[in-house]
């Protein structure tokens, strides 16, 4: 397991703030994450501000991203002996899952150093680190397209990105660039506003189990999307009635 960026957090935070669960819809994993039982659970983004941390996004099981994993695990040959990128990593979920599903290579990719620390506490839990590259570094001005002109990465995942207009264009403007060179490009959505409306291929569809605390329903409905042309995201899709 190779760390590339800034210098991981100490994992003593990590393991005083989480516990170790499964998500619900990957019970194959056990994460270090926040629960109702833990202080970070309750930590407000003005305290970790305070601290000089960024909000916890990592120590969640957003809904998005257990559909990816999920979808991983279930349809195994997407990512076996294949190069994977996992883009917004947060807790390693998604490229653990495909390692887990014997990809030969996971870059876990995130801007947040303390989801570094988390994904590598969750790899030598899971007994997956063979293969794994942490990456701390935004990506999106990076390339997508190999020297021989071939895809840099075989298959690219990514959840639950679409909840900020900005960067919900931004990535997927680079997603798509990947798709372009050949990837197999899967995202993960529950329904946030700034989803792609066009270029898009329904995957599959589940019934996500989240925590009120951080959505607005215990259930979420999460499709997998596989990108096919240009996304498009001009406006915010309408929540239904």
């Amino acid at each position: 397991m190779t760390p590339s960026g800034p210098k991981l957090i100490p994992p003593d935070f990590i393991l005083r703030n989480t516990e170790l669960v499964s998500p619900p819809l990957v019970p194959e994993l056990k994460l270090h994450l926040a629960t109702e039982a833990t202080p970070l659970w309750h930590a407000t983004e003005t305290e970790l501000e305070q601290n000089g941390l960024p909000p916890p996004y990592w120590a969640f099981p957003w809904a998005g991203g257990q559909a990816v994993a999920r979808y991983v695990i279930d349809n195994a040959p997407l990512v076996a002996g294949k190069r994977v990128l996992d883009v917004g990593a947060g807790s390693g979920m998604v490229g653990l899952a495909a390692l887990w599903a014997s990809a030969a290579t996971v870059i876990a990719n995130d801007t947040d150093p303390v989801a570094a620390t988390a994904i590598a506490l969750n790899a030598e839990t899971n007994g997956v680190q063979a293969g794994l590259t942490i990456a701390i570094r935004d990506m999106l001005d990076e390339p997508t397209m190999a020297e021989d002109g071939g895809p840099l990465y075989d298959t690219v995942l990514a959840g639950d990105i679409c909840y900020e207009r900005a960067m919900a264009d931004s990535m997927l403007r680079w997603l798509q660039r990947h798709a372009d060179a050949g990837a197999l490009v899967l995202l993960g959505d529950p329904g946030r506003a700034y989803q792609p409306t066009g270029g898009i291929a329904l995957c599959a569809r589940y019934d996500v189990p989240v925590s009120l605390e951080i959505e607005d329903s215990e259930l979420r409905q999460t499709v997998v999307w596989r990108l096919t042309g240009t996304a498009e995201t001009a406006t915010p899709i309408p929540k239904s009635p």
